[in-house]
C-alpha cells in the first residue's frame, strides 16, 4: 500500500490528491444520506399512520405496499425508479428544478431512497406506536386530555425512546446504502474511487472504508447521546 501511495505520488495522483477527490464523492454521499432522512422521516410517519388506519382500505394498501417495497432490493428499485418512467411513459428526469440545474440521476436516487427508507421507517414508527400500552390512553382520557393531547404529551416522547435503537440501526445502514446509487451512475465516493481505479490504483478503494467508517462512528456517538438523554423514560 505505501510503495502505492509513492508510485500514485509520482504519477500526480499522490495521497492529497486522492483525498480530494474522494472528499467530492464523499459530498454526494452525505448530501444523499441528508436530503434522504429529511424527507423519508415524515414521510414514514405519514405511512405509519395509513398502516394503522382504522379504513381498512387505505390500511390494506398501505401495508402492501409497504411489504413490497421491503421485499424488493434497494438495487432493483434504483432501476425501476430511474429507468421505468422513460420506458413506459417515455417520461424524463428533470435537469432542472425551480430554475435551478440538478443532476437527473441524483434526483432518481433520492426518490428511490426517500420511499424505500420512508417503508422501513413507518414499520419502526408502528411498532413504538403500538407498543404503548392502551392503559395510558385510557389514563390521560380519564384526566380529560384530547387525542391529540395524550399523543403528543403521553406517547410520542415513550416512542421516541422506544424507536431511537431500531432507528439508529436504519441510519446507519443508510450510509452504507448510499454506495448503490453508483448503480445508476451517480458519482458517490465509491464511484469516485474506482474512477481512480482506471489509473492502476486500488488503494483509494479501501481508502473509501476511512470515511465510512468515521462517519459512522460520529453517529453512533450522536446515538448514543441521544438515548442516555432519554434514560429518564423506564421501560
Amino acid at each position: 500500500m505505501v510503495l502505492g501511495i509513492l508510485t500514485a505520488a509520482r504519477g500526480g495522483t499522490g495521497f492529497l490528491d486522492v483525498t480530494l477527490k474522494l472528499l467530492e464523492g464523499f459530498e454526494v454521499t452525505l448530501l444523499l444520506f441528508a436530503l434522504t432522512l429529511v424527507f423519508a422521516l415524515p414521510l414514514g410517519l405519514v405511512i405509519a399512520f395509513g398502516s394503522m388506519s382504522r379504513f381498512k382500505p387505505l390500511k390494506y394498501v398501505t401495508r402492501t405496499f409497504v411489504w413490497i417495497i421491503r421485499g424488493v432490493p434497494l438495487m432493483l428499485q434504483l432501476f425501476l425508479v430511474f429507468y421505468v418512467p422513460g420506458m413506459l411513459f417515455d417520461l424524463q428526469w428533470p435537469t432542472e428544478l425551480f430554475g435551478m440545474p440538478i443532476n437527473s440521476r441524483f434526483l432518481a436516487a433520492l426518490v428511490a431512497f426517500v420511499i424505500n427508507y420512508a417503508c422501513y421507517f413507518s414499520e419502526i414508527y408502528r411498532g413504538g406506536i403500538e407498543s404503548i400500552s392502551r392503559g395510558q390512553y385510557e389514563a390521560g382520557q380519564v384526566l380529560g386530555m384530547s387525542k391529540s393531547q395524550i399523543f403528543f404529551k403521553v406517547v410520542l416522547l415513550q416512542v421516541v425512546k422506544r424507536i431511537v435503537p431500531p432507528m439508529s440501526n436504519e441510519v446507519i445502514t443508510l450510509v452504507k446504502d448510499t454506495a448503490l446509487a453508483r448503480v445508476i451512475i451517480v458519482v458517490e465516493i465509491i464511484m469516485a474511487a474506482e474512477e481512480l481505479m482506471s489509473r492502476s490504483l486500488i488503494w483509494p478503494l479501501f481508502y473509501t472504508g476511512v470515511f465510512y467508517l468515521l462517519f459512522v462512528g460520529i453517529l453512533t456517538i450522536l446515538f448514543g447521546w441521544i438515548e442516555k438523554k432519554l434514560d429518564y423514560f423506564k421501560a
